[in-house]
């Protein structure tokens, strides 16, 4: 098996969450979320983009239901056991293959857990299975409670996170040497994401986000290159990953001399990240840290310029993000704790002027504070 954690470790996580679904008077839990089954078991597949469920019974039982490509997929990745398919046909509806499962499981009339918010379960499958389900058992929206579990790293986790933050060193400084006029965004992102490659890495829960010139202004991927003129600016948002853990930075490199409203907004993002990272004591909350970004930023007067958000935890996910919960915004509560790793963004896109500054990078939690994950300096990188 190509497990990635020792199976006590694995077994762990599992018996946690079991301690989780008796807390929140659950008999079983329906995951459909893919980080939720990589987690718990080592299950690795882009196979979600099915009707998949792995059923997790209070008493430790795992069912796992789904395609036949994904047979050898399970029994290659985790150590689950009893692997169930539903057959491909016109009218198949998995999610009665899935009740009947539940049957044999002794579920019914029991209350169950499910990730209703999930990538891997469509609006679609979502009606059928709650259809399916309708008289059977009950259920209750249990989305957060692996998520819960992953926010905070084991160590064995956080070698991970830390070999992924390498390697998106390795891919900033890869795009540094090549920002200049005259080199195609595609040179850049090939250059960057060989990086990550090369080093033993894996694709990204999204792509690598970038543009230039106008599009500097943009915080999403869209498809297209532009090369870089004698005067522009580039923006870069991406992530170094290992074994399906992230690691992200993000920057906006100048092309040519930067004018000086730039290097304004530059300061302050710089301040306003030094704030957040200040404001991540354990014990205080993430929507506090998120409160020092805007108190920076807003009296710099560039508040009308930044987000509504400036991080979110860093974990293993697959597509179609590399967000993982909790999300710095205000109000907030979820408690700073030892063991998350947060990717804090400052976001500065001035559409007035038409320059962009973004300033990013992964911290770890610490029972003190924070703990920067790359060695890369926090400066005005330009060409």
């Amino acid at each position: 098996m190509a497990l990635h954690f020792s199976e006590t470790e694995l077994a762990g996580r599992r018996k946690r969450a079991c301690d989780a679904m008796v807390r929140d008077g659950l008999d079983g839990l329906l995951m459909f979320r893919q980080e939720s089954m990589f987690y718990l078991t080592g299950y690795d597949t882009f196979g979600y983009c099915f009707f998949q469920c792995l059923y997790l019974g209070a008493d430790g039982r795992l069912t796992l239901l789904t395609r036949a490509p994904d047979l050898r997929q399970a029994q290659h990745t985790s150590m689950i056991k009893d692997i169930r398919i539903w057959v491909d046909d016109p009218k198949a509806n998995p999610s009665s293959d899935l009740k009947r499962i539940l049957a044999e499981h002794g579920c019914t009339g029991k209350r169950l857990g499910v990730e209703w918010e999930a990538y891997g379960l469509t609006a679609r499958n979502g009606q059928r299975l709650a259809a399916a389900l309708e008289g059977f058992c009950t259920t209750a929206d249990a989305s957060e409670l692996v998520s819960r579990l992953r926010v905070i790293k084991s160590p064995a986790e956080m070698a991970y996170v830390r070999r992924a933050a390498e390697l998106a060193d390795a891919a900033l400084y890869a795009a540094a040497k090549l920002t200049k006029p005259g080199v195609s965004e595609g040179t850049i992102l090939a250059a960057m994401q060989g990086a990550v490659f090369e080093g033993g890495g894996d694709y990204p829960g999204n792509e690598f986000i970038i543009g230039s010139g106008r599009d500097a202004l943009l915080c999403r991927y869209y498809t297209g290159r532009r090369t870089l003129e004698s005067t522009d600016q580039l923006t870069l948002e991406w992530a170094g990953v290992y074994r399906h853990y992230h690691a992200c930075l993000m920057r906006t490199f100048p092309v040519g001399k930067p004018p000086a409203v730039q290097v304004t907004m530059f300061e302050a993002a710089r301040d306003a990240l030094q704030a957040v990272k200040e404001a991540l004591v354990p014990g205080r909350t993430i929507g506090e840290a998120f409160d020092a970004h805007a108190r920076v930023l807003d009296a710099a007067g560039l508040g009308q310029h930044r987000l509504n958000a400036c991080g979110y935890s860093m974990g293993t996910t697959f597509s179609p993000t590399w967000m993982d919960w909790p999300m710095l915004y205000h109000d907030n509560p979820v408690v700073v704790t030892p063991g998350m790793v947060l990717f804090l963004h400052m976001i500065i896109m001035n559409s007035d002027a038409g320059f962009a500054v973004t300033l990013g990078e992964t911290v770890a939690i610490t029972g003190k504070g924070h703990e920067r994950l790359s060695k890369a300096p926090l400066e005005l990188m330009a060409s």
